[in-house]
């Protein structure tokens, strides 16, 4: 499947989609959809951030009606699973009336009650949410056609075996079943001999990749700064032609109009355009009269290019094929290339299974600090100063200068006409780091409140190897750890705190949930 055309889905789904701003199916997507659609039993074998949630969200939505009754549960290991689940189905039934609700422990029951009277199409929500629901009456699933189990072996590792065999219980016989798992151990194997009808089996087989010779480094950024983090790393780089690639056209146009709005020479390309667009974008692309071109996977298949020297992934590309693919836009025809990649601490674990998977051999680089573009930027001020001298052709600027020269000291007048002809180069940035304030903590470190302890039987080693993994940060940037029964508290160096923050304020160790927060300062700590 090259496009969701090919689906031949409603003219409302359709729509929705193109609002997100897909252009082509993901494999595991391209794979499951025909076959739910049909109304078969799928098992899908495919990791996260594979465009699963899509896989089977756009054909339950596709099916459902308007009748007020739950015509499909969806069942996830975690509240915040269920919660991002429900977000991206109310995206895909943006213009059906298809309401989802997402049910998980932690919100008050009353609002999910009222939310169910109401009438919902789609429920969403964690297993023992669900299982309370059921038994409170509050949930009837006598007329669910289809439930998925996403992340069936997570749910299983959890202990939820039990409650996900009551719930199924409850639900018709003849139902579809659609199940989602990473792995396929032994007992989501029994799981789906149980309670599925003759599945098909779909697994995305990634295959052996191989990256091409292109120098690869990546830039651990935080979400918030990420625009920020792009721009120093483009001043601190002599890009003649560079290609920036994001997720969607969405994200090609926002980045795009912000890259413009800072003065870089930049255009979009991406599969909205027409083909009379298209060719005009690349025609100023080839000729140098823009330096980067931000781009989508689909809009930049074909590209070729011989001196892109630049590629950057502003967006973690889903799979490692599609870094593969993008990064071959540049080292071409035996010149340099340098392929980039910016990493939030939420995608680091994204960032390793690619560095797994096509074995490639990728640098760390700390973002380039205002001083560090001051100077490069003076370098090239300088380079183009000298070229300036040698290409000759100044007397007419001498004539414009006149008698200054009797007035002025000629560095000074040097030194003022480069103040001016790079005034604005360093305008934008801004300064956006967290500030922790006072956190009790030794100085130079941050004191962070973790909602987890000794009774989640989680250990101070559980704990350093989580935020190494889940952040990126070394292990040595973790310092003293005082580890109670129900919370404990971390110090963690000042320039690793916003990355360890990011990565684990809403996350799981061990299975529990995890909530990470700064620590109030200890003449407070009751």
């Amino acid at each position: 499947m090259s496009n969701f055309e090919e689906f031949a889905l409603s003219r409302r789904v359709q729509q929705a989609i193109d609002d997100m701003g897909f252009e082509e199916p993901s494999p595991i997507q391209a794979a499951c959809i025909p076959l739910i659609l049909e109304g078969r039993d799928v098992i899908g074998q495919a990791q996260t951030g594979t465009g699963k949630t899509a896989a089977f969200g756009i054909p339950i939505v596709e099916a459902a009606t308007t009748e007020p009754r739950v015509q499909a549960l969806v069942l996830t290991p975690t509240r915040e699973l269920a919660i991002q689940v429900a977000g991206e189905f109310r995206k895909i039934a943006k213009y059906k009336r298809v309401r989802t609700l997402p049910i998980y422990g932690g919100q008050s029951i009353g609002h999910q009650i009222r939310g169910l009277q109401q009438g919902v199409q789609v429920v969403i929500g964690t297993p023992g949410r669900v299982l309370d629901h059921i038994r409170r009456g509050t949930l009837k699933l006598g007329q669910v056609r289809t439930v998925v189990l996403d992340e069936a072996d997570e749910m299983l590792d959890m202990g939820f075996i039990e409650d996900i065999e009551a719930i199924l219980r409850e639900t018709p016989v003849e139902r579809q079943t659609l199940l989602f798992s990473a792995t396929f151990p032994p007992e989501v194997r029994r799981l789906a001999s149980r309670y599925m009808r003759d599945p098909e089996h779909v697994t995305i087989n990634r295959g052996e990749m191989t990256v091409p010779l292109t120098e690869q480094v990546y830039y651990r950024v935080l979400e918030r700064n990420k625009l920020e983090s792009l721009c120093r790393i483009i001043d601190s780089e002599e890009i003649a032609l560079g290609i920036i690639f994001c997720r969607t056209k969405r994200g090609v146009d926002e980045l795009a109009e912000a890259l413009l709005a800072r003065g870089y020479l930049v255009d979009a390309l991406h599969g909205d355009l027409s083909q009379a667009q298209r060719d005009r974008v690349m025609k100023r692309f080839r000729n140098g009269d823009i330096e980067l071109l931000v781009a989508t996977d689909v809009a930049a298949r074909g590209l070729d290019i011989d001196n892109v020297t630049h590629v950057v992934n502003y967006d973690m590309p889903q799979h490692p094929e599609s870094y593969v693919h993008r990064i071959g836009r540049t080292g071409r025809a035996g010149r340099r290339g340098l392929a980039i990649t910016l990493v939030t601490p939420r995608e680091f674990k994204l960032l390793k299974q690619i560095q797994r998977e096509t074995k490639a051999a990728m640098v760390s680089r700390e973002v380039p600090s205002l001083a560090d573009v001051a100077e490069r930027q003076a370098e090239i001020w300088r380079d183009r100063i000298i070229e300036a001298i040698q290409d000759g052709g100044l007397g007419h600027y001498r004539a414009m200068l006149g008698n200054i020269f009797d007035e002025h000291d000629p560095i000074d007048v040097a030194c003022a006409a480069l103040k001016l002809a790079a005034a604005g180069e360093m305008q934008g940035y801004e300064d956006s780091d967290y500030d922790f304030g006072d956190t009790g903590a030794t100085p130079g470190m941050v004191r962070f409140f973790v909602n987890v302890g000794r009774a989640s039987r989680i250990s101070p080693a559980d704990l350093v190897r989580a935020i190494s993994d889940e952040s990126g940060v070394p292990r040595q940037a973790i310092g003293k750890i005082d580890i109670f029964d129900r919370f404990t508290f971390i110090e963690v160096e000042e320039e690793s705190a916003p990355f360890v923050y990011e990565a684990l304020r809403q996350s799981r160790i061990n299975g529990a949930r995890v909530n990470l927060e700064p620590a109030k300062p200890r003449s407070r700590v009751r």
